[in-house]
């Protein structure tokens, strides 16, 4: 079909318009699918997967339930554990068999007077082939980091594993990498033999969540793991149960767990109380606090309960508060250890209500 005709303007010839009287066919839209929420894993779920955890562990680690179940809590609750004990008690143990069950990668540091900052949060080196400098990553790189001997480090390295710790993090000439999630510090010390150790301050004490100490096995269960251990370590056919996301995952649900205002209470009260003590130098901080409410949640989960219990807060308690506070040294308290002065402050602490 001809339609008018028009003047170009550039030749200023005559030129008669023609079109297609049929209509085009449509476009094609372009449709976007919508985007798939993440999935949001429930707390009977993260029961469920707590449970796997703490059966997993105990393959190795055998008659210390109570010890296994916090360890898992404090992995939950995205805190740090210093467990506190004599050689041989499966402190090592415990730190591979939590890796292992969780499937994060695993790193241990033997700490030793020499040990430097570098030797575990890495250092830079010269490429001699491109000529750039480029940042070793060191055993601090990983999800689950066991710190062997942690008071055998000299302060100084001592001190590389703040930053780390508190905001999962590592600042190395200028330049800050953030640390793959989950991520935990499982420190040990040995109580006894003191001799060229440096004692960890309170502000390294202050970030771990829980202390505890695994002791001494009772003779039955003595007895099952010497059965148990006679052709090879379990440690060697362990398997995950889980894996590093799905940990996370059990983290964020965590942080949904309810607190009711009575029980949120007297987790303030106890902590208060830790501050006015006449017997304490020193009481526990407000981190302390948030710890203190983190890991009563978690443990609530893995008991498969639904809100937070003033039972379930005096459980942890000692675990929680007892490493944060300072017994002063003058008459009368000098003969008063922190796990009797906590006993105390439990004893005396109102519930509120």
């Amino acid at each position: 079909m001809t339609g008018p005709d028009i003047i170009c303007p550039v030749c200023g010839k005559l030129t008669e318009l023609s079109f297609d009287p049929t209509p085009s066919a449509p476009k094609p839209k372009l449709i976007i699918p919508p985007v798939e929420q993440p999935k949001v894993i429930t707390l009977p779920e993260v029961s469920a997967v707590a449970r796997h955890l703490i059966e997993n562990i105990e393959r190795v680690i055998v008659g210390k339930h109570p010890q296994v179940t916090l360890a898992v809590a404090v992995l939950l609750a995205e805190g740090h554990l210093l467990v506190e004990d004599v050689p041989g008690v499966a402190k090592t143990m415990l730190a591979r068999a939590l890796a292992l069950s969780a499937g994060c990668t695993f790193k241990r540091i033997q700490c030793t007077p020499d040990l430097q900052p570098s030797d575990i949060l890495g250092d830079t080196y010269l490429d001699p082939q491109t000529g750039r400098t480029e940042f070793r990553f060191g055993p601090l790189f990983s999800q689950i980091v066991l710190v062997d001997e942690i008071n055998r480090a000299s302060p100084r390295t001592q001190a590389a594993l703040l930053e780390a710790m508190g905001e999962a993090m590592v600042t190395m000439e200028r330049v800050t990498y953030r640390l793959q999630r989950p991520f935990m510090v499982i420190a040990t010390q040995n109580p006894i033999d003191q001799e060229g150790t440096f004692l960890l301050p309170e502000a390294q004490k202050d970030r771990f969540l829980v202390r505890l100490s695994l002791g001494y096995p009772g003779l039955a269960d003595e007895k099952q793991m010497v059965e148990r251990f006679q052709l090879r370590h379990p440690i060697d056919s362990l398997q995950s149960v889980t894996n590093p996301d799905r940990i996370t995952e059990c983290q964020h649900a965590i942080r949904e767990v309810p607190v009711s205002s009575e029980v949120c209470d007297y987790i303030l009260a106890l902590t208060q109380a830790t501050r006015r003590h006449p017997a304490l130098l020193l009481g526990a901080s407000p981190r302390g606090s948030l710890g203190f409410y983190r890991a009563a949640q978690a443990l609530t989960v893995i008991q498969g309960r639904d809100t937070v219990t003033i039972a379930q807060v005096r459980e942890i308690v000692q675990t929680v508060l007892t490493h944060r506070v300072i017994v002063r040294r003058e008459a009368p308290y000098a003969q008063q250890g922190a796990a009797e002065v906590i006993q105390g402050i439990i004893d005396q602490t109102p519930v509120a209500g």
